[in-house]
């Protein structure tokens, strides 16, 4: 990415009240993100409203700042966990990996072999799709915030 580690950690990892590059609202538990925090995620924006019962519920599990964040969201019947890390690129910006993994909490073993490829799938293409975001998430990150409530990531 054309941006400085900085800029894009800004954009990926400190959670905001709405992403308009997402299209989710985020309400987080504590003042600030950090290793620990605890969030739930709702499709939309919420406008003042409490989130719905059964929301998604999630965790940051790694915080380096400026080089690793990691999150635990956790979905009926199934755990993701998405890491993001960050390293200076030759160009003065920066790479992006994205990790993401899965863990089924229910089903056996026949179960999981059976929905493997799909759950593959639906994994790579997220990272492929999260990955053609990161542009969008600085750029939206870097809005003024007297641009309204759309400006953060």
């Amino acid at each position: 990415m054309p941006f400085s580690r900085a800029r894009v950690w800004q954009a990926l990892a400190v959670l905001q009240p709405y992403c308009a590059v997402c299209d989710v609202s985020y309400v987080v538990d504590g003042a600030s993100t950090k290793h620990g925090t605890e969030f739930v995620c709702v499709p939309g924006r919420l406008d003042g409203q409490r989130p719905p019962r059964g929301a998604p519920r999630g965790r940051i599990v790694e915080w380096e700042p400026e080089h690793r964040v990691a999150t635990r969201l956790e979905l009926t019947p199934e755990v993701w966990v998405t890491t993001i890390e960050l390293a200076d690129a030759p160009d003065e910006g920066t790479d992006v990996a994205i990790t993401l993994t899965h863990e089924p909490l229910t089903g056996g073993l026949l179960q999981r072999r059976r929905q493997r490829k799909v759950v593959r799938k639906v994994a790579q293409e997220t990272v492929e799709s999260e990955l053609a975001k990161v542009a969008d998430h600085v750029h939206q990150a870097e809005r003024s915030p007297d641009e309204g409530a759309d400006s953060s990531a």
